[in-house]
């Protein structure tokens, strides 16, 4: 059996980005970590997200949860001041925060790690900090692997011209799709999460102070929970990676492989 960690920006981006494969690695016997690089929180508010990651974490089925306890940069052009007492992640020292996951890393003998693309998917700042911390502790650890999370940009741009037409929240606006995550042709792994669905949608509801109570995301929310398991699979069946080593062309169905 083998130790995968997962290492995630934010509070609900361990469900959002991988939480069917995390599921999917915990039901086959392995040992699953998720590791936060943020508590989540852009100003100092008393919503405990890393309870809800700890919950939500639990839910996927993994066995430790870690935060290094950076606070979350915010996306968009504005870069908010470091709050009192702490750095935002994405002005943290690239290694000495490498140098705190390296020793979870090490403390676990990791086999695989998860982590970001270069690009932070869709260029939140903390993102493309997570794709150089976790490259860089790879190599403190000698973790023997690392898998990139990603998603289809050909994928995202059709979910983003649904949403419009149907008046819904679009994921991302149409100068962030440009660029965003990854093309399919460079894509290395696709894996079937179908069956672990549910447990991704449960682990998703874990989340709820990041969605709010009113407005169009709150009712999108209240939607995907209602949906019935054979919806939610066909919704969340699916999650990618990139292998950095790899060439592309074939595609691999676990990320064991």
């Amino acid at each position: 059996m083998a130790t995968v960690v997962a290492f995630h920006a934010h509070p609900d981006d361990e469900v959002v980005l991988t939480g069917g494969t995390l599921a999917r690695a915990a039901a086959g016997g392995h040992r699953v970590v998720v590791v936060a690089a943020t508590d989540g929180r852009v100003r100092n508010d008393d919503v405990d997200r890393v309870s809800e990651l700890r919950n939500s974490a639990r839910t996927l089925g993994a066995k430790r949860v870690e935060c290094l306890g950076y606070a979350d940069s915010g996306f968009g052009t504005e870069f908010y001041p470091d709050p009192p007492g702490r750095v935002r992640f994405a002005r943290a020292d690239t290694e000495e925060a490498a140098q705190r996951l390296a020793a979870i890393l090490r403390e676990e003998e990791a086999d695989l790690l998860l982590s970001y693309q270069a690009n932070g998917g869709y260029g939140h700042r903390d993102h493309v900090q997570v794709h150089h911390v976790g490259k860089r502790a790879a190599e403190l650890a000698g973790t023997p692997r690392v898998l990139e999370a990603t998603m289809p940009r050909e994928m995202l741009i059709r979910v983003a011209n649904a949403a419009r037409l149907l008046r819904l929240p679009a994921p991302y606006g149409r100068d962030v799709l440009r660029a965003a995550y990854a093309p399919s042709s460079s894509i290395t792994h696709r894996i079937n999460v179908f069956r672990f669905a549910r447990q991704k949608r449960d682990a998703l509801a874990a989340h709820r102070s990041q969605i709010g109570t009113t407005g169009a995301a709150a009712r999108l929310f209240a939607v995907l929970m209602r949906l019935p398991p054979q919806v939610a699979g066909l919704m969340f069946g699916r999650e990618w990676f990139v292998d950095p080593t790899l060439p592309a062309g074939r595609v691999y169905r676990d990320i064991f492989e």
